[in-house]
């Protein structure tokens, strides 16, 4: 890495690809028992005790303020299913912000977490609850831990060349729920009231849990990964699961399914949908001959699923194919939506 090109200061959002795989490198696994850690589209750890595996999630809510305990356990609990793993165990550390926090807000917070929680069968064992100098606002990092069978195991280096690649709802359904939520009077010259509402309750309807299309698939067909786009959209899942499985990654945009009302959304604050972080979709790398009846029954159920791609042979990269015109996808170094935020700062 060239040590003149790092920049200064880093923007808002995940830390650039290259830096993180820097850090990544030198982190210590001192236990034989680790049989995955971190690494780029690498989102759960996973440790065998011999009987079962347990999986591990951490993960933490920065650009949502609204129902900020609701989202910790979700998007937690979505790289948990992307495992086939069981979540079991829910810990919080809350960081509320000095000056503005009252007994109303520690509850609601609190509340949103246990009811999540209960929702989908997970116990919280612990965690820290803080007020913090310098913020202003609550951040919430939420680890949920999970069981699976050792045959169960799913990881994204599982992907083959040969796999189609599935997704499930469209993109970007977290996006278009935050940016209604965090920004709603700035929709207003492009959406009607009641359009605005019906973006923001895009956290439910859709909805940002993956839970029930990755336990239908994993039930269903032969899985070899599956992966959820988080923060910079599916764009950036595409490349981690590239990278995570060493593989080419074939993709069709114009299948990729966009609801019209966050694509309206995005239009309104000029940023890429797939781009934009994705929590709500689910990419799943299985063989062809799976691919049909997987999106049967999780359509079945009443959620988009939809066929955009396939893997290949050859390096870890990300190409868009239309018709005979195939270039190589860019990779984006932050989440769209950071943008907007860095706006407003």
């Amino acid at each position: 890495m060239n040590l003149k090109s790092i920049p200064k200061t880093f923007p808002v959002g995940k830390l650039p690809p290259a830096y993180l795989a820097r850090l990544l490198a030198k982190t210590p696994l001192l236990d034989n028992r680790i049989l995955v850690g971190p690494g780029i589209g690498l989102d759960c750890a996973v440790v065998d005790l011999g009987s079962h595996l347990l999986v591990f999630k951490s993960d933490p809510i920065t650009f949502a303020t609204d129902e900020i305990g609701w989202y910790a356990v979700q998007v937690n609990v979505n790289d948990i299913a992307t495992t086939g793993a069981t979540p079991r165990w829910f810990l919080m550390t809350l960081l509320l912000p000095e000056h503005h926090t009252t007994l109303d807000l520690i509850d609601t917070i609190s509340n949103q977490v246990f009811t999540a929680c209960q929702e989908i069968g997970v116990s919280v064992i612990g965690g820290h609850t803080e007020i913090t100098h310098g913020l202003d606002r609550s951040i919430l990092i939420g680890t949920v831990i999970g069981e699976v069978n050792h045959q169960d195991l799913i990881t994204p280096e599982g992907a083959r060349p040969g796999d189609s690649l599935l997704i499930t709802k469209g993109v970007p359904v977290e996006a278009t729920a935050i940016l209604a939520r965090e920004f709603p009077t700035e929709l207003l010259e492009s959406l009607t009231a009641d359009e605005i509402a019906q973006a923001q309750n895009f956290l439910y309807r859709p909805g940002i849990s993956i839970l029930k299309e990755a336990y239908l698939a994993t039930r269903t067909g032969k899985i070899s990964a599956m992966h959820d786009p988080t923060e910079g959209g599916l764009a950036s899942a595409l490349w981690e699961l590239a990278e995570a499985c060493q593989h080419t990654i074939v993709f069709k945009p114009d299948l990729v399914p966009v609801p019209e009302l966050a694509r309206r959304v995005c239009q309104n604050f000029e940023i890429d949908p797939f781009g934009a972080i994705a929590s709500g979709a689910l990419l799943v790398c299985t063989p062809p001959s799976e691919a049909s009846n997987i999106c049967r029954i999780v359509e079945g159920e009443g959620i988009t699923c939809t066929e955009i791609g396939r893997l290949e042979e050859g390096p870890a990269q990300v190409w868009s194919e239309s018709g005979k015109d195939r270039r190589l996808f860019p990779r984006p170094e932050r989440d769209e939506i950071a943008r907007v935020y860095a706006a407003h700062s």
